[in-house]
């Protein structure tokens, strides 16, 4: 099960790990948001998915820049990386200074791509199902469900959650896996390591140790009994 998770979560991870806000956002694409509704927004992830990773496997195989590239372009501009970011500190974001948000930002998202990007190349076309939206669209608070197959034909429940921003984009923030908020699983996670160590230590640590340091923290979240 958590081998299934764990590809499920690859596939998922755009709204809360592909992106920095250091990453460049295209005007095109920013305009397509805005005009989609979040189930379109959420198709329109699964239809390039389907065209620039599942049809792109072999060369994207041995060139994990590259590949990092096309997973930005595919979800970046559907996500509030800002408002997610904010969420993953919780308390801490009252007390850090905007410079110290804007270097956890980044370190963190790139370090949570860095982990989880090679996990995109066991996509398959069709993979994906994005199930009809029902009821009705709340500002602050839309869940967009899909099914992800597993090459074994397990189904895996991945919700992604949305909101409308100031400027009137629909945009993911939080991805909910099997039930699992990753935005509350790292909030956990980064509220024990900066109790700990506190905020800076833990931002330098992300920018030198990148995906290994996520990897420690799950290994710690482990050890003291979640789930």
């Amino acid at each position: 099960m958590l081998r299934h998770l764990a590809i499920a979560t690859a596939i998922a991870l755009g709204s809360i790990v592909i992106a920095a806000p250091a990453f460049a956002q295209d005007a095109s694409s920013a305009q397509a948001s805005n005009a989609a509704t979040p189930e379109a927004v959420v198709q329109d992830i699964v239809n390039n998915l389907n065209t620039q990773i599942a049809d792109h496997k072999a060369e994207l195989q041995n060139n994990k820049q590259k590949l990092v590239g096309v997973i930005n372009q595919i979800f970046l501009p559907h996500f509030d990386t800002d408002w997610a970011s904010i969420l993953v500190l919780g308390m801490h974001a009252r007390e850090a200074t905007p410079e110290q948000r804007a270097r956890f930002a980044k370190a963190f998202y790139s370090s949570l791509t860095s982990r989880y990007a090679e996990g995109l190349l066991s996509y398959s076309k069709g993979s994906v199902k994005v199930l009809p939206f029902q009821g009705e669209l709340n500002d602050k608070y839309t869940v967009v469900k899909t099914q992800v197959e597993t090459d074994d034909k397990k189904q895996i429940a991945v919700n992604y959650v949305f909101h409308k921003t100031a400027d009137g984009q629909w945009k993911a923030y939080d991805v909910i896996i099997e039930g699992i908020s990753y935005i509350t699983n790292y909030r956990n996670q980064v509220d024990a390591q900066i109790k700990k160590e506190g905020l800076d230590k833990l931002i330098q640590d992300l920018e030198s140790g990148g995906d290994k340091v996520l990897q420690q923290m799950d290994k710690d979240n482990k050890g003291n009994g979640a789930k």
